[in-house]
This record gives C-alpha cells, sequence and structure tokens, in this order.
C-alpha cells in the first residue's frame, strides 16, 4: 500500500501539496511536525504535516520528501483550526499563515552549495576573469558556499558567473538544508572523579602549592559546591575566584575539573523575592469583577470599559490568578511592546517566573525557547504576556484571554501576510479552546461597543479612577487666537508655557504629545516653492536634525541636508511643520536647567530602548518626556500632573472615516495619563479649531455621544459595524498599467456588486518604493452572504490572473482593514 503525506508549506500556495513516504514514516509522523520536502527544481522548503492518506495526487507525481526533523509535533490541532480561520477570513493561504505564525528559526532553510564537476576536462585559457577565479578556488576546496564566492570576486551579485560555468558543466550545484536555532549552552565544572575523598583534596591542594591560581580556584569550587551540591557554572567559579577561564582550562585539560554543557533558556528573570499577594478589589473594581464573571458563565466575550487609571490590570490580574489555580495557561495580549516593559514586573510580583514575554524585540533564538516552554506547557509559560503575534503560541490548555487597550490600531497586521487583526482572531482561538475571553478598554472601539449594545458581548464598566482620584481637568487652547496676538514661543502657547514651568517648579513631571517624528516633515525653498521629495515615493523627506539627514518614512531612503535649494540653488531653506525632534529642542532651549526625554521610533530601537526610557521616567531622572501615540497606552507614571498636545488638528483631519472615533481614543487616553495618584492632573490640548465636536467631547469625557453620532455616520455610509469592509490594494510600477488593470477589476466588481464598490481610488500617498498604489474598497451589508462575496471576488482575481497584459499586478486584500 502507498503513503502519502499533505503538508503545508511557507509559501503563498491555495492548496496544500502531496508527498509520497514509506510505511515507516507514515507510522512515525502526526500531524504538525515539520518535515524537509524538494520543491521546484532545486529548492527545499521547511514543511508542516497536514494529514497522512493513501490518495496518490492526481495532477502530479508525488516526490518522496527529504527528511524528518522533529520527533514530536511543534504546532497542535487547535492552531491548524485557527490558521485555516485566518486564511478563509483575511483572503490570503494557509502557507501565508504558517510563515507568519511560527519564528523564523522554524523554518529551516536550504543552502546553495557549489561542487566542480569532476567528468569535465576544463581548458582554463577560455575561462574568463572571474570564471577562472571560481574554478580554482574549487582546484583548493571541494565544496564553497555563495558567500564565499562573493568574498573571491569582491561583488554582490554572483548570480550570473555561475550560470556561465553551470552552461559550460563546470560545476554542478547541491542544497543542503541547515538548522537556524542553536540552544545556548552553559558549561558548568565539578572536582574530577579523582578528587572526590577528603584525602585525595588534600594531596591536590598540596600539589598546587606553586600554582596559587589553580588552588584558589579549586577552594572556591569547593566552598560553591558546598553550598549547592552540584556543578558550579563556569562564569560563576571565576567571579568567585578572581581567576580567568584560561585557568580552568588548564585544570580540565589535568582531569582535575570534568566540564559539562547544560542547555538553558535565554530568557530567565530574576525571580529572588517572593510572590507578593493580589490586592483586594475595589467596590467599583469588585462589581466589574462579579460582572464578568456572571457574563463568563454565559461563555460570553465580555468587554470591560473602564476609565484611565480605574484599576483594570488589578482586575486582570485577579481574573487570571484564579485560571491558573486551576492548572490553565492565560494570554495577555498588549497593542504595544512598549506596555509590556512596565507590565512585566507588575505580573512578576504576583506569579513570579510563572510570567513568559513573546514580541518582536525578542530575537528568533529567544522566540523558540518561548514556543517550546508553551508548547510543553511548562511552569514558566502559564501565563504569556506579548504583542499580537503571541496568538499563534502553541497552547494545550488555555483558559482566559485578555486583550487590553481593545480599540488600538495596532493589533492590525498590514504588511505583510496574514492581514489579520488580533482582537478578532483571539476571539475565534478562545472558541476553539473554549476558554473565556475579555477585552478591556477607556476607550473602546465603536465595533466592540456596538457589540455591546447589540447583546452579542457582555459588559462591565470601572466609572471611578482607583482611590477616587478625580479625572483629570481637559482645557483646549486655542493657538489661532494665540498666533494671531503673537503670543506662541515657538509651538508653544502660553497657557501650556505657564502650566509647564508650574508643575516643574513642584518637582512634578510633564508628558507633552506630538504624532510625528523628526524634526520636521517639510523643508522648503521660500524663493522658488521646492518641497524635497522621496526619489522612489510620493511623500516630502522628513527632516532629522539630530543627524543632520532627510529621510523617507516609507522606504528609509536618506540623504545629507543640502546647503541650498536643488531646483533654484538659492540658500533659501525652511522647515514647516514640527515633530517631536523641534520639540523636544525647543523645550532644552526654554528649560535649559531641566531633563528632557523623547520617546519616539528613532530612540526605541534597540531591544532595551523602551526600557531604559521607561524606567529613568518613572525614576524621575527626567523632568519632561515628548512623545509620539507609543506613550499615549495604558503606561502608569505616579508624578506626571500636566499632559500636554501640541497639536490635536493633525488627527481630527486624516481621511479615514474612522478618523474622529481615532482623534477621541488617542487624545482620552494621553489625558489618562495625567494625576494618577492623589492630585487632579491637568491636560492641556492646543488646537487651531478648539469647537471641534470631538474636542469638546473629550474635554467633557462623553464616550456616549460620540458612539451616537458614529454609528448615526457610519450607518449612513455603510460602514463598519453597519457593513463589513474588504480593500483590494494594487501595486506595480507602471502607471498606466496598474490603472487600465485596477479599472478592470473594478468594473467588474461592480458588474456583480453595484454601488457598494467604491474606487479605483489614490491613496494620500499614491506611490510607495516606486510601486504605485490604487485602492477599491467593497462594502459587504449584513444581510448579504461573506464567504460567497469573498468567493466572488476570489473568482473575479482568477480572470483576472489570465489576462497577460496585467500580469506582475499585485493584488493584495485586506479584510477589515483600520
Amino acid at each position: 500500500m502507498q503513503y502519502f503525506v499533505n503538508v503545508i508549506l511557507p509559501i503563498p500556495l491555495e492548496k496544500l501539496f502531496t508527498y509520497s513516504i514509506s510505511e515507516q514514516e507514515a507510522q512515525f509522523l502526526k500531524q504538525g511536525m515539520r518535515i524537509a520536502v524538494p520543491f521546484g527544481k532545486t529548492k527545499i522548503y521547511t514543511a508542516l504535516v497536514y494529514e497522512i492518506h493513501n490518495t496518490p495526487p492526481t495532477v502530479y507525481e508525488a516526490k518522496e520528501i527529504h527528511q524528518i526533523i522533529d520527533e514530536e509535533p511543534i504546532v497542535n490541532a487547535v492552531q491548524l483550526q485557527l490558521w485555516l480561520w485566518i486564511a478563509e477570513y483575511y483572503m490570503c493561504t494557509i502557507g501565508e499563515v504558517f510563515r507568519g505564525a511560527v519564528p523564523g528559526a522554524f523554518l529551516l532553510e536550504s543552502e546553495t552549495l557549489i561542487l566542480k564537476n569532476e567528468d569535465t576536462t576544463v581548458d582554463d585559457v577560455n575561462l574568463k576573469d572571474d570564471e577562472f577565479l571560481v574554478f580554482e578556488a574549487l582546484q583548493h576546496q571541494s565544496i564553497l558556499r555563495v558567500q564565499e564566492i562573493s568574498a573571491i570576486l569582491d561583488k554582490k551579485n554572483t548570480l550570473p558567473v555561475l550560470n556561465r560555468l553551470l552552461k559550460k558543466n563546470i560545476i554542478s550545484l547541491k542544497e543542503e538544508v541547515y538548522e537556524r536555532y542553536k540552544p545556548k549552552m552553559e558549561r558548568y565544572v565539578q572536582l574530577g572523579k579523582a578528587y572526590q575523598s577528603e584525602e585525595e583534596l588534600k594531596n591536590l591542594l598540596d600539589t598546587l602549592n606553586r600554582a596559587p591560581k589553580q588552588r584558589k580556584v579549586i577552594l572556591s569550587l569547593f566552598q560553591l559546591q558546598a553550598v549547592t551540591k552540584e556543578s558550579v557554572k563556569v562564569s560563576v567559579l571565576i567571579k568567585e575566584s578572581e581567576s580567568s577561564s584560561a585557568v580552568i582550562k588548564t585544570l580540565i585539560d589535568k582531569n582535575v575539573l570534568e566540564e559539562k554543557h547544560v542547555r538553558t533558556d535565554r530568557v530567565i528573570y530574576n525571580c529572588d523575592k517572593e510572590n507578593i499577594a493580589v490586592k483586594p478589589l475595589n467596590t467599583y473594581q469588585e462589581e466589574a469583577f462579579k460582572a464578568i464573571k456572571e457574563n463568563f458563565k454565559e461563555n460570553k466575550t465580555t468587554l470591560l470599559h473602564g476609565v484611565t487609571s480605574s484599576g483594570k490590570t488589578e482586575v486582570y490580574v485577579k481574573l487570571i490568578a484564579d485560571v491558573i489555580k486551576t492548572g490553565k495557561q492565560a494570554l495577555y495580549l498588549l497593542p504595544e511592546i512598549a506596555l509590556t516593559t512596565q507590565l512585566i514586573v507588575r505580573l512578576q510580583d504576583y506569579f513570579g517566573e510563572q510570567v513568559a514575554v513573546y514580541h518582536s524585540k525578542y530575537s528568533i533564538q529567544e522566540r523558540v525557547e518561548v514556543w517550546n516552554n508553551v508548547l510543553s506547557n511548562k511552569l514558566k509559560a502559564q501565563i504569556v504576556i506579548g504583542a499580537r503575534s503571541s496568538l499563534f503560541l502553541p497552547f494545550s490548555n488555555l483558559g482566559l484571554i485578555i486583550v487590553d487597550e481593545e480599540h488600538e490600531s495596532s493589533f492590525k497586521q498590514y504588511d505583510p501576510a496574514p492581514r489579520y487583526h488580533a482582537r478578532d482572531a483571539a476571539i475565534v482561538l478562545a472558541n476553539l479552546h473554549k476558554s473565556n475571553i475579555l477585552l478591556g478598554s477607556a476607550t473602546p472601539s465603536v465595533e466592540s461597543f456596538y457589540n455591546v449594545k447589540i447583546g452579542k458581548y457582555g459588559y462591565a464598566s470601572i466609572k471611578r479612577r482607583y482611590g477616587n482620584v478625580l479625572m483629570p481637568t481637559i482645557e483646549l487652547v486655542d493657538i489661532k487666537e494665540q498666533h494671531r496676538k503673537k503670543r506662541m514661543q515657538g509651538h508653544f502657547s502660553e497657557r501650556l508655557l505657564e502650566e509647564i514651568r508650574e508643575a516643574l517648579s513642584i518637582g512634578e513631571q510633564v508628558i507633552l504629545f506630538q504624532n510625528r517624528r523628526g524634526y520636521a516633515p517639510i523643508v522648503e525653498c521660500t524663493t522658488c516653492g521646492h518641497v524635497t521629495q522621496c526619489p522612489n515615493c510620493d511623500v516630502s523627506l522628513t527632516y532629522h536634525e539630530h543627524r543632520k539627514k532627510l529621510r523617507c518614512h516609507y522606504c528609509s531612503y536618506q540623504m545629507a541636508i543640502q546647503q541650498s535649494c536643488l531646483a533654484c540653488g538659492n540658500a533659501t531653506l525652511d522647515t514647516k511643520g514640527f515633530g517631536t525632534e523641534q520639540i523636544e529642542k525647543e523645550l532644552n532651549e526654554l528649560f535649559p536647567d531641566n531633563n528632557i526625554g523623547r520617546m519616539d521610533l528613532d530612540t526605541t530601537r534597540g531591544k532595551y530602548g523602551y526600557e531604559k526610557l521607561i524606567n529613568a521616567f518613572e525614576k524621575q531622572e527626567l523632568d519632561i518626556l515628548v512623545g509620539t501615540q507609543m506613550l499615549t497606552k495604558g503606561l502608569d507614571f505616579r508624578n506626571v500632573s500636566l499632559v500636554g498636545v501640541m497639536n490635536a488638528d493633525t488627527l481630527l483631519n486624516f481621511p479615514d472615516f474612522r478618523a474622529h472615533e481615532k482623534t477621541f481614543q488617542l487624545l482620552t487616553q494621553v489625558a489618562g495619563r495625567a494625576g494618577r495618584t492623589n492630585k487632579r492632573g491637568k491636560v492641556l490640548i492646543q488646537s487651531f479649531n478648539p469647537y471641534h465636536q470631538i474636542l469638546k467631547q473629550v474635554s467633557t469625557g462623553d464616550f456616549a455621544t460620540m458612539f451616537k453620532e458614529q454609528i448615526y455616520d457610519r450607518e449612513q455610509y455603510k460602514y463598519p459595524p453597519a457593513n463589513r469592509i474588504v480593500k483590494i490594494t494594487f501595486k506595480h510600477k507602471d502607471y498606466n498599467k496598474i490603472n487600465e488593470a485596477s479599472f478592470w477589476f473594478a468594473k467588474s466588481l461592480k458588474n456583480v456588486f453595484g454601488e457598494n464598490v467604491l474606487g479605483p481610488e489614490q491613496p494620500p500617498v499614491a506611490r510607495v518604493r516606486n510601486q504605485y498604489i490604487r485602492n477599491i474598497i467593497v462594502k459587504i451589508p449584513k444581510q448579504q452572504h461573506l464567504l460567497k462575496t469573498k468567493n466572488s471576488i476570489k473568482r473575479i482575481e482568477k480572470s483576472f490572473n489570465t489576462i497577460s497584459h496585467y500580469k506582475g499586478v499585485r493584488v493584495i486584500y485586506n479584510v477589515d482593514y483600520i
């Protein structure tokens, strides 16, 4: 009987691929194991076993697999169900989900090896110089790697040379699979078996009298082993004996010490202190906790709507504590890596080493270790804190999912596929595990609150701040009037400067919010009006004064700041607009005696970038912190009494149907950083239009009116949550081709869906990385079958792909885009 295996390949294929296996392999293999398989002419991929069967493929002949990688599955059945749902719902392939879900180190790569063809006689006179260099190297070394040939030829692109040598039959190519994950091994030593008795040890010390450093190592080891009764880590022994690794190596060579390597995790938390007890909840938190529990009994997704600084985290902690007592795992999803810094410390105080962290600032190796710990259901991975990617971890016994700041757009993955929303996928994951799920926010998304209103979600609320601290007073400052009266100092109104001075004089801290990084978004010539543009994107270059460079925030193109205009040659360059860097510079001039910090993408690039800034601000080493939206979410600074918003208009005037909702959320969240302890905080929002309805709603904290107005508008114009939306994006380097292709696609869609199709339209930035972009939006009414609609769109895409003229035009689907 023949045996076959269907596998998931980490490439954008619609279907599973089938390979032939032996009977022994069929008995050994299980769903979720990795195997290396050949695909195409030479490539070898890491594939995931989906099912084993006896039906041969009808269209092609099944190849044999290359090798089995795992002894046990690394992906479980529930994960695969989630992957299939994501692939179907977000209109991508299961291969794209596989590549996005697992740590990169699990996807073993094949490396091209270059070998000399022994059967060919070569006349080196006919070889070109670069060909001869490769041929000569192969005379001395039987196998060469591509990067080695690149070094020999001193050029990056070696493909043309290799192709010529292949045609001349001088070389052959071979693919070799190599493992990218390397476990961390710690060196330990102990006394050799010959020196275990006291007498032997005494004789040893006597013989080492003339080697004092070696003698000191032995004495230190003896003292350490007396305490631990185990082998001692080499790094600890070196420190204790004030010695070096060379001395220890000498003792190992003499067989005085025995060496062994122990596998250890790269991320280890210092949990020396005892766990503290979970804090008792106050009356308002207790009421919310009971309401959540009641909703959980009905298996409802529940929304916790708690004002900023109401103590939502303490409610989460109580829920987590209850879940892990039952032996189940908990997942705590956060929108920003910055938030994990503060939260890890808080959760470790309660749960010690049961807390694991998983996000993109961790190395590939560290993520593999967390994955393996969750897979094995180890004690050190009972509670996982992470960004959206932690949703894909191999939970086997998940009891609770908490999605904090559920309104955040950071939960949506944009590029590459799968373009999923972590909040919505978490709800599906909770249903698959039959676990509870809680969404928490001070400013819930319109969609989530709508689901509460129609009874789909449960609801709990905390309307008072913890310790009955009053909500901050929010004041709107008219900078249009201030400019007219010439009362602005740089980008600061008189009122904001007065409040900053007052806060600093009594030793309190200030947060200033400007949602744009860099110094200025535009550098303009005041003579001819020329603005320096990115050569690859339809966007102006942003000036970064610290590096004296102009940078594109879309493709990372950069150039040195010019001394004169590139168009007319005049040295009349001026900046327009402002970012966090310019605010920081102005503050340094206005408050030279105070410490000022900046928190944006430029200052938090390193692994510990967030941690250093947040810790410095918490310890009051910084007086003023300027930042972008990353400092608005969930951070808890006890000494901040004033928050200033530099310009609210840039948020309001964004071309997006969610602009008003996002402005309300962002400004309410940033306001929530003020006055989180005893004293009531102040928030000053600078705007050219302080009478805008959204700004008034923010100043009064009127979420209900904002929600009511947004729902009315969205129902009128058929936007979510009244309708679902699929955005179809087209990309190509040819301007005319993309226009023709997008119009053809839009016309076909309008024939099927009529007026529910908008576009094609240019986005605000219509060219990125030399690729022109066009968008089509398909609105799907609630009564329209979602799956049938998506299948209709896919059928149109298949017809589109058969037109040779449109070949090369990328079609990207973004379901429920934000």
